[in-house]
């Protein structure tokens, strides 16, 4: 690795990129329901054809997606705060990380079912 270089590869930056990707995916998707939402305004008819559209398996899990971005940066968020204002917080960063990681697995799995159940149900029946 280059002398001086900023980039160590380790959890700490791989954290920051996630916390970063997911921030611009979830800004994305806010911007995507505003828009749907507001042609309600304009054609309620080509509003319901939209929402229509949206109740297919691939946009479920695109669902699926969102929520897990959602979680991981909101768990990611306090972390980040935690180090800030914490006196002990950046001596503990790499642990509070994995705590983070283990947190939003266990709430994704638990998460899986209840998101996903009309998809499971479409693609193998009742």
């Amino acid at each position: 690795m280059p002398a001086g270089t900023l980039y160590r590869g380790r959890e700490g930056m791989w954290s920051w990129v996630a916390h970063r990707v997911t921030g611009v995916l979830i800004f994305f998707f806010l911007f995507v329901h505003v828009l749907d939402t507001s042609l309600v305004r304009v054609s309620p008819e080509a509003y319901d054809d939209v929402v229509a559209t949206y109740k297919n398996p691939i946009v479920n899990l695109m669902e699926y997606g969102l929520v897990a971005a959602i979680l991981f940066h909101a768990l990611n968020g306090l972390r980040v705060i935690a180090v800030d204002f914490w006196s002990k917080g950046a001596r503990y960063q790499r642990q509070m990380l994995w705590g983070v990681v283990g947190i939003w697995v266990v709430l994704m799995a638990g998460a899986f079912y209840p998101i996903l159940q009309h998809t499971l149900r479409e693609l193998f029946g009742s």
